[in-house]
């Protein structure tokens, strides 16, 4: 341990090493810890197995980003070791399963003292549901052969951690929780700027703003099915920001349901805030979650929020509904209650905002920066 002390007080680098396949938020958030380590001081080299998003575009000039030739996470493991060996970073944090898995070896492989920390940010059970025996047998073995390898493990709920120390075989006690860096000062900035949609503008009805990808985890259709209830009695517009291979289900659903004219699917956007900001109420709709950005984002904007208690992180963010009401994740009846509710009795501005400091990037970015160089 003498040596690896030694290596850490010379050197302060630290590598993130990841995929960018998207416009998710892990990627968003990945973006804004990178950020804030650098606002601390530490050179930060950002290990890319793909570069396939927006995001990238408005990095921080300061990322040193290192683009691996290899185009999967298996292969991107000699590329990962000699970089291991040439830079010697004093901490390394990946992100995703399969990143992780290749970290671990590649720092054995290496044979440097650079600590290593894995990163998991979506609860596991919850995401193997309904997938065959074989596959979950084999995904919950890797994660108790390799985990154990690392210097630390962190996840940005504690529905995460819980589930990846009983999977893991490992004690709570390795286990970390940090919340995601999500909540930055350019978001008020961010927030102001103008949309062209046109149902955002003064003397229409009130929008109900959902955003993630168009997949099976958001469930966006159980969000249609609660709306077309909701607006039987009332006036109001679904706005869904995001792309995904829901698309045509969702446009056809709410055909069938007879709201295709209040429902609109824009589409992934550069600028989710300015809608978020002026969205009457956001509404999260998975079925399984890690700790939702987006959940944060719109609390630290000020919106009325509800959402289903899924595995993991909305009931934690919402303090078990003192900050939006809660319900079961499938249930359109009980979702569009909850939208009446809002609606009828929206919540404080300040009050929400306050729920989500922990949020903050400069806070986060410390307890990260503190973990990753023990």
């Amino acid at each position: 341990m003498k040596g690896v002390t030694q290596v850490l007080e010379k050197n302060e680098r630290i590598a993130v090493f990841l995929s960018f396949s998207g416009q998710g938020g892990v990627e968003r958030m990945m973006l804004n810890l990178c950020e804030g380590l650098i606002s601390l001081g530490h050179p930060v080299d950002l290990l890319l197995i793909k570069d396939r998003s927006r995001y990238l575009t408005t990095a921080h000039p300061d990322i040193r980003i290192v683009k691996f030739r290899a185009s999967h996470a298996l292969s991107a493991l000699p590329e990962l070791v000699r970089y291991l060996r040439r830079v010697r970073p004093a901490a390394l944090l990946s992100a995703k399963d399969r990143a992780n898995r290749i970290a671990i070896m590649g720092r054995r492989l290496a044979g440097v003292p650079t600590r290593l920390t894995v990163r998991m940010g979506t609860h596991v059970s919850a995401s193997l549901e309904g997938k065959p025996d074989i596959v979950k047998t084999l995904w919950r073995s890797m994660i108790r052969f390799f985990y154990g390898r690392a210097d630390g493990i962190v996840g940005n709920s504690m529905g995460i951690v819980d589930d990846l120390s009983a999977i893991a075989g490992l004690p709570m006690a390795r286990m970390t929780v940090i919340p995601n860096p999500v909540v930055t000062d350019r978001m008020a900035a961010l927030a102001a700027q103008p949309v062209s949609h046109p149902w955002f503008v003064e003397d229409e009805p009130p929008v109900i703003l959902g955003s993630g990808r168009l997949t099976r985890q958001k469930d966006f259709a159980t969000l249609v099915r609660a709306f077309a209830q909701v607006r039987q009695d009332r006036r109001c517009r679904l706005v869904i920001l995001g792309e995904g291979r829901d698309r045509a289900m969702l446009e056809g659903l709410a055909g069938e349901l007879g709201v295709e004219k209040d429902v609109d699917l824009p589409g992934f956007v550069d600028n989710p805030y300015a809608y978020m900001a002026k969205a009457s109420l956001f509404a999260l709709s998975s079925i399984w979650e890690g700790a939702p950005n987006v959940l944060v984002e719109a609390l630290a904007l000020g919106v009325p929020s509800v959402a289903t208690d899924c595995p993991s992180g909305p009931a934690e963010i919402l303090a078990g509904g003192r900050y939006g009401k809660l319900v079961a994740p499938g249930d359109p009846e009980a979702l569009a209650r909850a939208i009446d509710d809002a609606f009828e009795n929206p919540m404080n501005a300040e009050r929400l905002k306050s729920a989500v400091v922990e949020y903050g990037m400069e806070i986060s970015s410390r307890r990260y920066r503190d973990l990753l160089l023990g």
